[in-house]
């Protein structure tokens, strides 16, 4: 049973950072892909930064890119999401997300809808 768990969110102030962690059980293959996603409140849930565990490649939101650095640790099966100069717009639930990746590394980049697995969320708050 694939069981993801995340942490790391809270209340920041604008230009501040933040990590999100990520720690995943029950992946039995490396030929995965594991993704941050996250949801406003009255909006569709969107993707933030995706990486293939084996191929290294990732995607990330225009919105997002320069300012966040998604990573992994292999050893302990934790993806990592660096946040850095935070917007009040980053305000939302962060969500990690992963799935079995049989297309060569080209599942990142695909809708939240191509995940089948979930964590429960970290809350992330942005104060202006």
């Amino acid at each position: 049973q694939v069981q993801l768990v995340e942490s790391g969110g809270g209340l920041v102030q604008a230009g501040e950072s933040l990590r999100l962690s990520c720690t995943a059980s029950g992946l039995t293959s490396d030929d995965y892909a594991m993704g941050w996603f996250r949801q406003a409140p009255g909006k569709e849930r969107e993707g933030v930064s995706c990486i293939s565990w084996i191929y290294g490649t990732t995607d990330t939101s225009d919105s997002v890119k320069g300012r966040f650095t998604i990573s992994k640790d292999n050893a302990k099966n934790t993806l990592y999401l660096q946040m850095n100069s935070l917007k009040p717009e980053d305000t939302a639930m962060y969500y990690c997300a992963a799935e079995f990746d049989y297309s060569g590394g080209h599942l990142c980049g695909a809708p939240p809808t191509d995940f089948g697995y979930w964590g429960q969320g970290t809350q992330v708050t942005v104060a202006s």
